[in-house]
């Protein structure tokens, strides 16, 4: 008889990649860096384990919104006091920090468990070409050829 394998966090290979969101479709990107990022890429995927990679997004200031959502679209976070709801519109939310959209998207799309945090740990997204991580050697992933 077979027994089923689960994997450890510690047989997980954590790799890191750099995608460039120049003209991606925010949605379509935030899915496949949320999947990237749990690990579901992978053959050994377990879902209560953090078997994912690590992931850079360079240029999040040329990311695309379809239809009517940079005026429509509202970014809610919550200061964490009674009342402390924070609205603001996509278009002034790029116009000042665009990174904070991605982060918002890719949050939005990962598991409401204790491994959220984690998994957000591993996202590193930034307003222009140039990054801190190139100790790290990044490979280029193309996430709109991914399934």
């Amino acid at each position: 008889m077979r027994k089923t394998y689960f994997t450890k966090e510690t047989d997980a290979v954590k790799d890191w990649y750099v995608i460039d969101a120049t003209d991606m479709v925010l949605g379509r990107l935030a899915t496949r860096v949320a999947n990237v990022l749990r690990g579901k890429h992978k053959p050994m995927f377990t879902p209560n384990v953090d078997t994912g990679d690590n992931i850079i997004i360079i240029n999040a200031e040329k990311i695309k919104l379809t239809g009517n959502k940079l005026t429509q679209k509202l970014a809610f976070r919550h200061t964490g006091f009674p009342g402390g709801a924070k609205f603001v519109r996509y278009d002034k939310l790029m116009a000042e920090t665009p990174e904070r959209s991605i982060i918002f998207a890719v949050r939005g799309m990962l598991p409401k468990n204790k491994l959220r945090d984690r998994f957000m740990k591993k996202l590193h997204v930034y307003k222009g070409i140039e990054h801190p991580h190139e100790a790290q050697r990044p490979k280029s992933l193309d996430v709109m050829g991914m399934k």
